[in-house]
């Protein structure tokens, strides 16, 4: 499962952040169904966008005419405090995050950073310092913009760094960017997930911080 993968000895790891590290799933629904509803879209025009950054989601169901106040309509919704509600910390994500407290390591997230700072706020994650949102970036998931940002917010090259992934989208944006891919089947099927290796959650695996950099096996 993880033969790709454990041989190797990385310089950082950088983690996605919704279906990744935090199950963001009921109230990310909320939110663009609100939005959907408000604007004339139907829901099932807004499903299937999982990863990408929200803007990018109403630039491709809306017309140019309409998508500059969309855009700041959905990004009001997805702050509002109501909408943070059910927000919980995924199996693995705590104890990965604290096995990687003295290594590199960083979020890449297609939240703006707003929402991505309400929403680790919601789950009561311990973060990493280094956080790179929509913000961030000129090009969102599944461009490789995020990660690259991220491995040199941190100084490492990203053909050195491990990418964990829920999303085709952002295996993408890993792929293009150089790293290597480690996929969770949180919110997708594993025959949708193209990766170095798939797992359940970050609770099969565990993550070892040396002075050579960070390592990868299965949990006992």
């Amino acid at each position: 499962m993880l033969d790709r993968l454990v041989d190797r000895v990385f310089e950082a790891v950088l983690f996605d952040m919704d279906g990744t590290l935090i199950d963001s799933t009921p109230a990310v629904i909320r939110s663009w169904d609100r939005w959907a509803a408000e604007h004339d879209v139907p829901s099932l025009r807004v499903a299937g966008w999982h990863g990408v950054p929200s803007a990018n989601v109403v630039r491709g169901v809306l017309p140019p005419d309409r998508q500059e106040a969309a855009i700041v309509r959905i990004q009001e919704i997805e702050i509002e405090i109501a909408d943070l509600d059910g927000i919980v910390v995924l199996p693995g994500a705590a104890e990965a995050l604290e096995a990687l407290r003295n290594g590199k390591t960083a979020i890449a997230t297609s939240c703006t950073l707003p929402l991505a700072k309400a929403r680790i706020a919601a789950s009561q994650l311990v973060p990493p310092s280094v956080l790179v949102t929509a913000d961030d970036v000129a090009r969102g998931k599944p461009a490789p913009d995020p990660y690259l940002q991220a491995a040199r917010r941190l100084g490492v090259d990203p053909t050195s760094c491990l990418v964990v992934e829920d999303a085709p989208a952002g295996l993408e944006s890993a792929r293009v960017a150089g790293c290597a891919t480690l996929a969770v089947t949180t919110t997708t099927s594993p025959e949708d997930l193209i990766a170095d290796a798939v797992v359940k959650d970050l609770s099969d695996v565990r993550f070892k911080a040396t002075p050579a950099g960070i390592q990868l096996e299965l949990a006992n």
